[in-house]
C-alpha cells in the first residue's frame, strides 16, 4: 500500500486533516509530517496576540499519522480503496515540552508497541523543524475494516 493510498483512506478532510506526507512505513512504525496552516481557525483564539498550536491539535496530528495511518497500513490486506476504516481512539497520554507556532512543519514518529485483535498501541513522538522533541506519549485505538 502506498503513501497516497493510505492518505486517501483517512476519514478526515480539510480543515481537520493533519497529514501532509508519510516518509517511512513498515510493520514496526511510521513517520510522517504536517505543516500547520498559519491561517488555521484554531489560531484565532489560542492565544490572543501570541498564537500557538493547541495541544489537542498536536495530539490529533500524532493520532492521525501515528495511529490511524499506521493502522490502515497494518490492515492493508483487509481494506479496499473505497472502504474507509472505522477508527475509535481508546486512550492517549501525551507530555508536552515545546510550543508549535503557526506555519511550522512537524514530524511524527510512531513505533508499534502492540497490535492485536485490531487494537493498536503506539509510542509516538512529535518533533519540530529543528528536530527538537515537542511532545511524546502513548496512543491507542481500535481500527476496523
Amino acid at each position: 500500500m502506498t503513501e497516497k493510498q493510505i492518505i486517501a483512506l483517512l476519514p478526515y478532510q480539510d480543515p481537520f486533516l493533519f497529514v501532509d506526507e508519510l516518509t517511512e512505513i513498515s510493520s514496526e512504525g511510521i513517520t510522517g509530517n504536517c505543516t500547520f496552516n498559519e491561517n488555521a481557525f484554531f489560531y484565532e483564539g489560542h492565544f490572543k496576540g501570541n498564537p500557538i498550536t493547541p495541544g489537542v491539535i498536536l495530539t490529533e496530528c500524532m493520532a492521525q499519522i501515528g495511529l490511524v495511518c499506521f493502522g490502515i497500513y497494518m490492515l492493508k490486506d483487509q481494506l479496499l480503496e473505497d472502504n474507509k476504516p472505522q477508527i475509535a481512539l481508546t486512550s492517549s497520554q501525551v507530555d508536552f515540552f515545546l510550543p508549535v507556532f503557526p506555519g511550522e512543519k512537524v514530524t511524527v514518529v510512531s513505533k508499534k508497541e502492540l497490535f492485536r485483535f485490531n487494537k493498536l498501541k503506539c509510542k509516538v513522538k512529535l518533533y519540530n523543524e529543528k528536530e527538537e522533541l515537542v511532545c511524546r506519549g502513548t496512543i491507542s485505538g481500535m481500527i476496523k475494516s
